[in-house]
């Protein structure tokens, strides 16, 4: 038969209408069907909208969810806006615009292109992090942190963005640069709210193991963390203890001289007063450094002596305690034991200032001299009773004699800091707390939640480390609820990433009025099955969310750890322009929009999949969709020439071999089924693409040349519009409606099923070469001997004419793979 083109129809609008007045999308609530969550990383609407590239993370998530729809499952998929922060009000303070009325204009435009992709959300669950009532149940958390002591106020020295004018967190800030606007931080001393998440540094950490993550996510978040077992070590000194953490106990016989930072609180105590100016000065100098500056590892190191003496606890030698800006107060005790022989940073500094170097750690136990630093373990010298014994079997020993001695103890440490929460900004949740001068930090009664975001056209940052709500005396100003008296709000609010660590919880029960979610839907539906969001979240939201969620657990109020099971990251796309990230500032942006109008959502949606595997970075090139786009146009094409034949069936080309052809097409059929099947399970939606490809490809080789019969090729379209139906949903349903005459939406049928029995292969294809050259095929029964495999092969006419009368000499089988036969040349 010859397959003739017919022009693909383009009635998208009246598809997304019937689907919509059938809420296609509802999550489903069938007590007989299993449950399954599928969500995406709750997004921020920006006023770039989306472009294709937010298509890698959107895309594959519906068509997962519409594949498990067709599989049985109940499935909830919703979508919401992660809209207070800095960004939104940036950009309303930039542009004269409430950022309540910027977010409306964002999340709108995101919807709408969501809803262009078809994206397959049920949007009656629709929430957003602005919204009084959502943020009432943030505000709700807050308290159940602080009544659990695990919200606490504190003055300390913290990250601070003059661009945005406020406090951020270690993990908001990138190279000594603010994570947002890329200007460089300084540190700022303010009272600020903590949330204590410290204290759950080591189930943190050791539940990383039960979930199904990709490694390297688990390798960020365990190096942030950054868990390390050593040793408490105290010196003594005229005006109290000095202690420092150190990981190599094995080293301290190399400790020749204290190193403590500028900011350290004994350093007034210890200077001499003939060092105090000196101190004074160096001190001054240090404050105008970045501490990415301070701890770059090729700059020269400086320092300053205090003239003071410490007593080393194992030896009772006195060395000298000097102040370098290469120590940081925020790491550890910020005081360290400088062991120059075995750490670069010491011995560099040992260097400049002529210091002692002790060398206690070698290879071999054979000293290696003072001109090397060696920072390995190995076995100990010049450390008296310790000499001799590998650094395991020191680090023991030395633990064990300084916790006699009370000098010292095992201890273990983390690199993480607690979660800074507060923002000196208008657009975030106000933080629940009263200022009372009586009564001191009082909670705000839960009966009086939300403590709602007043409303101000003046909301630019204050530029004093206040925030703009301190301007605004009429919310400020409120009654103690404990004793009656003039008191004040906290005006900080809260970072944004408090409101995303608990919206998947809200989405099982969105219009909950009385509780921030409903006990039983969070047990039905939670923890999250499939999760998706960029890689860049792994040490701020997704860390959060994993706190959050066991604070819950510990509160009763859930009845698991971790939030979400399996965390799948989306590759990034490329701009085939000039292989760019696509930003609005290079000017390599392609929206969906534009894309659609010309090309269709499905060819969009498809190519997308098909540009390459779900977690590598692709490369975006408008050339590349013209094969998908044939692609569904010969498929439309094959669809009416092969079920319009009125029962008939197309012309035979060799009668002898239809019922053999018969049987491989339907078992090219079952083959495709269980492809495509595994393939969406394990989210290889490029693979899944390519093989309906080759499917098609298939489908117009058997058009062409065998004997199908009618209801046949009506099984295969019905399977291949089925197949195809996650992936490019307006097709599939013009096919399965138009084309196939079928009732209801082919998005409600079961998913296909294959039969084990036709995808066992009964007869196989093997290479035939002579003297290493391919020269011929064969096709034997799987399960023939050797003897059926050579007489087959040396008789094929290509084998034969290339033998030309030469004695064969060897035939080798590999069994299933090829034959290579051997001959003997004449003369």
């Amino acid at each position: 038969m010859t397959i003739q083109p017919i022009n693909r129809p383009t009635n998208e609008q009246k598809w997304r209408d019937y689907w919509q007045s059938i809420d296609l999308y509802q999550t489903g609530d069938d007590s007989n069907k299993p449950d399954i969550y599928i969500l995406d990383f709750f997004p921020y609407p920006s006023g770039d909208g989306l472009s294709v590239g937010h298509g890698r993370n959107y895309v594959p998530t519906c068509v997962s969810a519409r594949f498990q729809r067709m599989n049985g499952y109940n499935v909830l998929h919703p979508m919401g806006w992660d809209a207070f922060g800095l960004p939104a009000e940036n950009y309303a303070v930039k542009h004269n615009i409430h950022p309540r009325e910027s977010t409306r204009i964002f999340t709108d435009t995101y919807r709408r292109q969501m809803k262009l992709l078809e994206c397959s959300y049920d949007w009656s669950r629709e929430i957003n992090s602005t919204d009084p009532d959502y943020y009432r149940w943030t505000q709700w958390f807050f308290l159940l942190l602080y009544q659990r002591g695990l919200a606490y106020r504190a003055e300390s020295r913290q990250w601070w963005c003059d661009e945005c004018q406020t406090i951020l967190a270690n993990e908001q800030v990138e190279d000594g640069r603010c994570w947002r606007c890329a200007t460089a931080v300084t540190r700022k001393s303010l009272n600020q709210w903590h949330f204590n998440i410290t204290a759950y540094a080591d189930r943190l950490l050791a539940d990383l193991d039960s979930v199904d993550w990709p490694e390297p996510i688990k390798i960020m978040q365990r190096n942030w963390i950054g868990r390390s077992e050593g040793a408490e070590v105290r010196f003594q000194t005229d005006v109290g203890v000095i202690s420092v953490f150190t990981t190599r106990p094995d080293t301290l016989y190399g400790v020749t001289f204290l190193v403590l930072a500028p900011e350290h609180p004994l350093v007034g105590q210890i200077t001499t007063p003939q060092q105090a100016t000196a101190v004074a000065d160096y001190i001054q100098q240090a404050q105008h450094l970045s501490e990415i500056d301070r701890t770059m590892g090729n700059r020269p190191k400086t320092g300053v002596f205090t003239g003071t003496q410490a007593i080393h606890p194992l030896s009772g030698e006195t060395i000298p305690i000097w102040i370098a800006d290469y120590v940081l107060m925020e790491y550890g005790t910020g005081a360290i034991m400088a062991v120059p022989a075995h750490d670069e940073r010491d011995f560099a500094f040992a260097q400049q200032y002529d210091l002692p170097i002790v060398e206690t750690i070698t290879p071999d136990g054979i000293a290696q001299g003072n001109d090397v630093c060696f920072t390995d373990y190995g076995t100990l010298i010049n450390a008296n009773g310790y000499s001799g014994m590998v650094s395991a079997e020191a680090i023991a020993q030395i633990i064990a004699d300084l916790t006699a001695s009370g000098k010292g103890q095992a201890q273990t440490t983390t690199k993480m800091r607690d979660w800074l929460i507060s923002r000196q900004r208008y657009w975030g949740a106000p933080i629940p707390i009263i200022h009372c001068p009586d009564c001191g930090t009082v909670p705000v009664p839960e009966d009086d939640l939300p403590v709602r975001l007043p409303e101000t056209d003046d909301f630019a940052p204050s530029g004093d480390g206040r925030s703009p709500l301190a301007r605004i005396e009429s919310w400020v100003n409120t009654i103690c609820p404990q004793c009656g008296q003039s008191a004040q709000r906290e005006t900080d609010t809260m970072d944004g990433f408090a409101c995303s660590s608990w919206y998947f919880l809200r989405f099982a029960s969105p219009h909950e009025g009385q509780r921030p979610f409903d006990p039983e839907a969070v047990e039905r539906w939670l923890p999250v099955d499939i999760y998706v969001g960029g890689a860049e979240h792994a040490v701020m939201h997704l860390l959060y969310a994993r706190f959050w969620t066991k604070v819950m657990y510990d509160a009763g109020l859930v009845d698991f750890t971790e939030p979400f099971t399996t965390l799948k990251n989306q590759g990034m796309l490329l701009s085939g322009e000039d292989g760019q990230k696509m930003s609005k500032s290079r000017g390599n942006v392609v929206t969906p929009d534009e894309i659609v109008a010309q090309c269709g959502t499905d060819a969009l949606r498809a190519y997308l999949l098909f540009l390459g595997p779900f977690h590598a970075e692709v490369t975006w090139t408008e050339r590349g969709i013209k094969g998908v786009i044939r692609f569904l146009d010969r498929f439309w094409a094959l669809a009416n020439e092969v079920i319009n034949v009125e029962g008939q069936s197309p012309p035979r080309k060799d009668k002898d071999k239809s019922a053999n052809s018969s049987l491989e097409f339907e078992k090219a059929r079952h083959k495709i089924i269980k492809r495509v099947t595994d393939d969406m399970a394990d989210f290889r939606f490029n693979t899944a693409v390519a093989a309906l490809m080759a499917y098609l490809n298939t489908l117009f080789d058997f058009a062409a040349t065998a004997a199908i019969t009618p209801d046949q090729w009506r099984s295969a379209i019905e399977t291949v519009t089925l197949l195809l139906a996650p992936i490019c949903p307006f097709i599939a349903e013009d096919v399965w409606q138009t084309v196939l005459g079928q009732d209801g939406t082919v998005h409600r049928q079961s998913w296909p099923v294959y039969d084990e029995a036709m995808l066992v292969e009964t007869m196989i294809t093997l290479p035939v070469q002579v003297n290493g050259k391919l020269r011929d095929r064969i096709e034997v029964a799987v399960d023939a001997d050797e003897e059926m495999v050579r007489t087959t092969a040396v008789v094929t006419p290509g084998v034969q004419r290339h033998i030309d009368g030469q004695a064969i000499q060897q035939i080798i089988i590999v069994p299933g793979k090829m034959v290579n036969i051997v001959t003997r040349t004449k003369g």
